[in-house]
């Protein structure tokens, strides 16, 4: 199984069970979520090339293969994805180079599913 059907398999398996559960603030916090990152002032790829800087700062591999996704379905170049990278390890420091080195192995791996 590929590196990006695993993940996007795992995550929708898991939000079902989470959302099952029929928790309010759960289920509030999933659809704040979804919304932020629709079209307003700032365009959807801007929004979620945003939230690639600030996963990849956090250190949140799963936030950052997610947006990385995102990213690539919204078109998003290598390039513009590795300024990303220079600017997150830029605020975040050199602790982000392991996160950049898995982010652009997961970004190769979205290139291959092609």
């Amino acid at each position: 199984m590929s590196k990006v059907k695993e993940f996007n398999d795992y995550r929708a398996k898991m939000n079902e069970k989470i959302l099952s559960q029929d928790n309010k603030v759960l289920k509030r916090f999933f659809n704040l979520d979804t919304n932020t990152y629709q079209d307003g002032a700032l365009n959807k790829k801007t929004k979620e090339l945003l939230g690639l800087v600030a996963s990849m700062v956090l250190r949140c591999d799963d936030c950052i293969a997610y947006h990385l996704g995102a990213c690539y379905e919204l078109g998003v170049t290598k390039e513009e994805i590795f300024e990303v990278f220079a600017v997150a390890n830029l605020v975040g420091g050199s602790i982000c180079i392991p996160h950049t080195r898995r982010a652009v192995e997961y970004w190769e791996a979205l290139e291959a599913e092609v």
